[in-house]
């Protein structure tokens, strides 16, 4: 896997260039965006790839007492954050995904495009454990129609997550 693309390489995103100056191999893949279908499961689709592979990241905004404070969930595309399980890596009494129109303005990212990666400020962060199963993952590149593909564990390392069980089974 190399940094650089040849020819029709797609446009380095800051998350990239992130990456770049940290020595982390990845790999820019583009995909078909969807307006109306921002979910990871068309993004796998799109990719031609496992959807447990394809990862999102979510923002959430847990409780504790005396204040509120922001973390970050990267899980499977097709799962759900438990919020009871997310609140007690994070070390709060409970938590909740933040309202979208707050993304943007929090991280830097907007919905569908939003990377673990280069968000404004730096978040306590949580890779469900399940990232560490695959040899790479695919996770946003910090815009629409963009992943990248990358070893879960050099991602990890970068963004100084914890892995963690931080989804609903059922």
């Amino acid at each position: 896997m190399s940094k650089k693309g040849k020819g029709n390489s797609p446009e380095k995103t800051n998350a990239a260039r992130l990456l770049d100056r940290a020595g982390v191999a990845y790999r820019l893949v583009p995909y078909e965006v969807d307006e109306n279908d921002l979910a990871a499961t068309h993004v796998a689709e799109s990719l031609g790839e496992d959807i447990n592979k394809v990862f999102k990241t979510l923002v959430l905004r847990g409780e504790r007492t005396g204040g509120g404070d922001y973390f970050v969930c990267v899980v499977p595309g097709n799962a759900e954050v438990d919020l009871k399980k997310a609140a007690k890596v994070a070390g709060m009494k409970k938590a909740d995904l933040i309202p979208m129109k707050e993304l943007l303005g929090l991280t830097g990212y907007i919905r569908g495009g939003c990377s673990p990666v280069g968000m404004k400020k730096p978040f306590p962060t949580y890779f469900h454990s399940s990232a560490l199963e695959q040899d790479l993952i695919y996770i946003s590149a910090g815009v629409r129609g963009l992943q990248f593909e990358v070893a879960p564990a050099d991602l990890i390392a970068y963004t100084g997550a914890e892995v963690a069980d931080i989804i609903r089974t059922e």
